[in-house]
């Protein structure tokens, strides 16, 4: 998204069926290739955090 003279990335997600939120946002990219590259990186972090997360959850859910 373009926000006046630079570039914002933003990571969203769905909280639930009628509800979204914004995880993380970065702005003041000079172009959107940066804003997208930074996304993308950002997104496997998240992503990845968040599949551990679930995986300590359903450990403990067994337990």
């Amino acid at each position: 998204m373009q926000d006046a003279e630079t570039w914002r990335a933003e990571i969203t997600r769905r909280v639930s069926s009628k509800r979204s939120t914004v995880s993380k946002s970065q702005d003041g990219f000079a172009t959107e290739a940066e804003a997208k590259k930074w996304a993308e990186e950002e997104l496997k972090a998240f992503l990845k955090k968040l599949n551990e997360q679930n995986k300590r959850r359903a450990e403990q859910r067994e337990s």
